[in-house]
């Protein structure tokens, strides 16, 4: 088996591993916090909810700096730096004694536990250029598949062992994924950038803000990564107020009972089987044009969800939704990867994943707040609607480039 086939496999497989673990104890602060001694209902959902983004927030902040130090220490090494740190901060959160404690873990697991971009990174290095998207697409799919098992995982363990046990559960997969990746994952040391030219933890910040800056001069990637965020923004926005939506809709077909779960395994299901198609298709005819398409039916769905006047209708919006935004991620990162050099590869997809976390912190936040004056129907069309006028925005852009060349 060539390298990065192997490469690809141990890491697809400890992503999976990992994903599944993570998804198993997120759903269920509310119930540790009732173990703690929490009592009130809007103390519980408020502290849930700063558990539940914390660890995306400071991820989407320390991203960047991971991808530019693995440019010079290596990749793998990010990687399995990640997988250690979930082992080490979510085992120790079934010893907090308070909330304030697992806050402090959280953060401490954002800060130093993001796996996705190193991964993604370290494949995109070794496999073949006309395969980057595909490739990022079947690695992404191990978060779709974590997003699916991982709450069940977690709800049995939660019922036979107990809340604080699924997190020595979670530690112990996370170290059996590192394991996995640290036999089997091979790196091209040569791939490295020289890391005399950045040495200490000054000289990370300067490289990383430099990349960064970088970036903003690739209009291709610079564009990706707002596409990115306003897709994941859609989505984190509009999830967690599904339930309601779903209170307020009737069914066409007489003695259905509308359920939330079910929108969310159709889209879940969507995106999973639509991931590996997307990647494909980025390959064939470029990650960049791709993302486009892939966000015009991203738009067009989300639109599509605020018109629904029935259950079945926002069933069948919410599963397009699923289909379109599993292009989202593979494709951002295949764009990264054609955008890059290999010696800043790292930086550059560390910046994507900020995009994408980024978001997801915020988005049910924003969400949320939004929704007192404009409703959730308003979410959708709000979100359809900016995704819609902003690729309307590039589209002149490169009409104008055109014309003055």
């Amino acid at each position: 088996m060539p390298p990065w086939k192997r490469t690809f496999a141990a890491l697809w497989l400890a992503n999976t591993i990992t994903a599944i673990g993570m998804m198993a104890f997120l759903p269920f602060f509310p119930s540790h916090l009732i173990e703690l001694g929490l009592t009130d209902r809007d103390a519980i959902a408020t502290w849930a909810g700063v558990l539940y983004g914390a660890a995306p927030l400071c991820a989407a902040i320390a991203s960047p700096f991971w991808g530019v130090l693995g440019d010079r220490v290596g990749r793998r090494w990010m990687v399995l730096r990640s997988m250690l740190a979930i082992t080490l901060f979510v085992g120790g959160m079934s010893y907090a004694s308070g909330p304030w404690q697992l806050l402090a873990l959280r953060v401490g697991q954002g800060l130093f536990s993001g796996f996705v971009a190193p991964s993604i990174t370290l494949v995109s290095l070794l496999a073949p250029p006309d395969k980057q998207s595909r490739m990022s697409g079947w690695l992404n799919t191990s978060m779709v598949i974590g997003a699916i098992v991982g709450p069940l995982l977690g709800e049995i363990l939660r019922h036979r062992l107990g809340v604080r046990e699924v997190y020595g559960v979670v530690a112990v997969l996370s170290a059996v994924a590192a394991v996995l990746v640290f036999l089997f994952a091979y790196e091209d040391r040569s791939l490295r950038r020289d890391a005399s030219h950045a040495p200490g933890a000054r000289g990370v910040l300067r490289a990383t803000l430099g990349d960064i800056a970088e970036i903003r001069g690739q209009r291709a990637l610079r564009a990706s990564i707002a596409l990115l965020f306003w897709l994941q923004f859609g989505l984190g926005a509009t999830n967690p107020l599904l339930e309601l939506h779903v209170a307020d809709l009737t069914s066409a077909i007489p003695g259905l009972v509308p359920s939330t779960g079910a929108l969310f395994f159709s889209m879940s299901a969507a995106n999973l089987i639509a991931m590996p198609l997307w990647g494909r298709y980025g390959d064939a005819r470029g990650a960049y044009p791709a993302l486009r398409r892939c966000a015009a039916a991203c738009a067009a769905a989300l639109v599509l969800q605020a018109a629904a006047t029935n259950y079945e209708l926002l069933l069948v919006g919410r599963v397009a939704f699923g289909a379109a935004m599993a292009g989202s991620a593979p494709l951002a990162f295949g764009v990264a990867a054609a955008e890059s050099s290999a010696q800043r590869r790292g930086g550059a997809v560390g910046v994507v994943f900020a995009a994408r976390a980024f978001a997801i912190a915020i988005a049910s936040m924003v969400g949320g707040a939004l929704s007192a004056w404009i409703g959730v129907r308003g979410l959708f069309l709000g979100s359809g609607l900016i995704l819609g006028a902003y690729l309307v925005h590039l589209a002149l852009d490169a009409r104008r480039e055109a014309r003055s060349a």
